[in-house]
């Protein structure tokens, strides 16, 4: 099924498709969008919480090695944790390093490097096997499926689709005579594009968007048909009657698509820290040296020194016991980078919002930048420290231990500076840090 997340070529909305899962009682639905995961998130929730067990995988693009114009089509879907990552990496890989014209494409060498929790479809009329097959070049078919055969062992399955495309069924005929001489299995698969066969014109009008044509235009491409909407557990156990060992596999496919996904935790990078020193001390000797320094720098006499050690103390603890001791660290370390970087700054703009405007912690942790006074009245050098005791201005987050939920500390910036502080925290993990999760991580959040 192709949502409205493939962009040039469907229009289905994920929660109208997992309602429409449901009605019909189905086990088992898979999002495989255009060379994209963007959907994976709301899909694998709104499924779950629906009771229809959600498969994960992906429409790729395949490089021709004999016409890169013509790249071939094939379904990849995770079979676990495993699968995912590595269809992750695939698409990032291709994004990155191999686009043609606006598509990203897996190169075939790539998937000599490994397969494992992967499963693959043939890709029916967009597929490799499909030019040999129409063109009765058995030999040829029988080679390729032999080699996509031994990429994906046991895990390898060739397509059947009754969408009313042209050659369909011939090709359908041809793919059942392969799979009988090289004993490989057979699945029936329905390409979605849209929900319902009325909403026709409007995916037409989505495609023709995409690929610049008017949609009265005759002589423009026509990849598809009326019959490609949602259809029932009914309908297309009418359309392969003749073959229900297709159908059996789709359900044995669903079987063995296990992957588990845990939302709503908080996902850091781990953050270096001296031998034989957790994060939680690190944070705490980190802010406790930064404020034996100020307070030196300050000249604070003994009274007013405790009173910022018992705050600061409490503070810790309640940043310790939410579980954000390296997300703090993590802030700080690329903000650090950043300064000794010449990363541009706007200066004495720490933090961008107020949820931790109070919190004392945040002016020691390392790298951390002094701020001017949220009250002018203050004297300068002590304004940052005072701010929150004097004026009772309360943290957010950070001081409440029922709102288990990210302080959301982020840099105040000029828009035309935000590429550089996203190349800046890409460079700190690379550098500092070595994750190669963090920018995955970043990009998921909203930019707000």
């Amino acid at each position: 099924m192709h949502s409205e997340y493939s962009v040039s070529d469907g229009i289905v909305r994920i929660d109208d498709a997992v309602r429409r899962a449901a009605a019909d009682h189905m086990p088992a639905l898979a999002l495989t969008d255009a060379a994209n995961l963007f959907g994976m998130v709301k899909f694998y929730g709104a499924a779950r919480g629906a009771g229809v067990k959600p498969i994960i995988g992906a429409d790729c693009w395949i490089e021709n090695e004999a016409d890169r114009e013509k790249p071939f089509r094939a379904l990849l879907l995770c079979t676990s944790r495993t699968g995912y990552l590595g269809l992750c990496a695939l698409l990032s890989r291709a994004w990155l390093t191999n686009q043609h014209r606006g598509r990203a494409i897996v190169a075939q060498g790539w998937l000599d490097e490994g397969t494992d929790g992967l499963i693959a479809l043939s890709g029916f009329l967009g597929g490799e096997l499909a030019a040999p097959l129409l063109a009765d070049h058995a030999e040829s078919a029988e080679r390729i499926a032999q080699r996509w055969a031994g990429l994906f062992p046991g895990r390898y399955y060739i397509e059947l689709q009754r969408a009313g495309l042209p050659n369909g069924e011939a090709l359908l005929l041809r793919s059942v005579a392969l799979a009988g001489r090289l004993q490989l299995p057979v699945v029936a698969t329905h390409p979605v594009q849209f929900l319902a066969r009325d909403d026709f014109k409007a995916h037409e009008a989505r495609v023709c968007i995409a690929q610049g044509y008017l949609l009265g235009d005759q002589r423009r491409p026509k990849l598809f048909t009326t019959e490609q909407y949602f259809k029932s557990q009914q309908e297309m156990a009418e359309l392969f009657a003749d073959a229900p060992q297709a159908l059996e596999n789709s359900i044995e496919i669903a079987r063995r698509c296990n992957l588990e996904i845990a939302l709503g935790k908080n996902r850091l990078p781990d953050f270096p820290t001296p031998k034989g020193v957790t994060l939680e001390d690190h944070l705490k000797n980190e802010a406790q040296t930064g404020l034996a320094r100020r307070a030196a720098e300050l000249g604070l006499e003994r009274d007013a020194l405790e009173r910022y050690r018992a705050r600061l103390d409490f503070e810790i603890r309640t940043i310790v016991q939410m579980g954000f001791a390296g997300y703090f660290l993590i802030v700080a370390d690329f903000i650090n980078w950043a300064k000794t970087n010449d990363v541009p700054r706007r200066a004495g703009a720490w933090l961008r919002r107020r949820i931790a405007r109070g919190l004392l912690a945040r002016h020691h942790r390392p790298g951390s930048a002094a701020l001017r006074p949220p009250f002018r009245a203050l004297p300068e050098s002590r304004a940052h420290l005072d701010a929150g005791l004097r004026h009772r201005l309360l943290p957010g987050r950070p001081r409440s231990r029922d709102r288990l939920c990210a302080t959301q500390v982020r840099r105040a910036e000029r828009f035309a500076d935000r590429h550089v502080r996203t190349m800046a925290a890409r460079a700190w993990c690379a550098t500092s840090a070595g994750c190669s999760t963090w920018a995955t991580t970043s990009a998921t959040r909203s930019p707000s």
